[in-house]
């Protein structure tokens, strides 16, 4: 039984534009995405194998390719309910996300700095991979991460609360190589009703991610 499924999006194919044109929106979800999902739910099945014919001659390349497909498969998820066509522009109290918003300026100093950051990481990503703010839980502040693929660099234990994925097949057929140029359009469909709900989740529930003091 498959454990994973592609999850419906939240809006039609064109929602996003012109940010982001349909076809990318139609392809990215139905193919790219897809593809984590069954290859998430494919590893699965070859781990139960292995495990049932006790042959462990392919963990490694199992344990790699199921941390792989899984984080592409959540990183997308929250991709898609990250953005909205009446986003954009900044978190701010006046709509009720005050406590995102003062978050965002104690750990960046203002929201202008977290977005040159979050916008530099992503935008410099080698290769293929993510720009990603998260809640790190030990320190209990935002932190930006630049995630390589789905799975690499990250902190342990901390959660994604808004992701810009850097992947060539998230623009190329709308901006071709010009990476830094959709980076800078991705803030104008930014949810950051979605962001905070997600930031506020993770706040609540960090302390008990960690045993460590």
């Amino acid at each position: 039984m498959a454990l994973y499924t592609l999850p419906e999006l939240p809006y039609d194919y064109a929602a996003l534009a012109p940010v982001i044109s349909p076809e990318i929106v139609e392809l990215h979800h139905e193919k790219h995405h897809a593809a984590y999902v069954k290859g998430a739910n494919d590893t699965l099945e070859q781990l139960a194998q292995a495990r049932e014919e006790e042959a462990w001659s392919s963990i490694n390349g199992l344990e790699k390719n199921l941390a792989f497909h899984l984080s592409g498969h959540i990183l997308h998820s929250i991709y898609w309910r990250n953005m909205s066509g009446d986003g954009g522009g900044e978190p701010l109290e006046k709509d009720g996300v005050g406590e995102l918003a003062d978050a965002v300026a104690e750990s960046f100093g203002s929201f202008a700095a977290f977005k040159a950051q979050l916008s530099k990481a992503a935008a410099t990503t080698q290769g293929s991979g993510w720009g990603v703010l998260a809640y790190e839980p030990l320190s209990g502040r935002l932190i930006v991460e630049q995630v390589y693929d789905h799975q690499g660099n990250v902190g342990q234990g901390s959660t994604p609360v808004l992701v810009f994925d850097a992947w060539e097949h998230a623009f190329y057929l709308q901006y071709r190589n010009q990476k830094v140029d959709f980076i800078e359009a991705m803030w104008q469909v930014v949810d950051w009703q979605d962001v905070a709900r997600r930031y506020a989740a993770a706040k609540e529930r960090g302390d008990s991610l960690l045993l460590a003091p």
